[in-house]
């Protein structure tokens, strides 16, 4: 379903980036308006200005559906409150304090205080 969807998505576009290219700009660009034509220069704009809302309504209408249809099969998780099945969450400490006299480091000896040399 997903597939058949894309693909009718793809044509679209590629339709609509034709319909865009051919309309007439003010300079000119890729437009159809040369002299002789089947329809009049009124009558082309009405028809690339339809055509470009109708396939500009189909874009979007595939764009939502394709949305939708990515996230139908999607279960809601938390990044939060996860924790592996293998690891334990460690025992709460009583407070603060306590956590941070078991992670301190153990008091290094004070350094000696340098003696004046005696003599003999």
């Amino acid at each position: 379903m997903q597939t058949v969807i894309i693909v009718i998505h793809l044509m679209i576009v590629i339709v609509l980036i034709g319909v865009v290219l051919l309309q007439r700009s003010e300079g000119g660009g890729l437009g159809i308006g040369g002299g002789s034509s089947f329809m009049s220069s009124r009558g082309t704009t009405n028809l690339l200005t339809r055509t470009t809302a109708i396939l500009a309504a189909g874009f979007f209408a595939t764009s939502l559906f394709l949305s939708w249809l990515a996230g139908y099969d999607r279960v809601p998780s938390s990044l939060i409150n996860t924790t592996p099945a293998s690891q334990q969450a460690p025992a709460p400490e009583k407070n603060l304090l306590d956590s941070l006299k078991k992670a301190a480091p153990a008091k290094p000896a004070a350094p000696q205080v340098p003696q004046a040399p005696q003599s003999q």
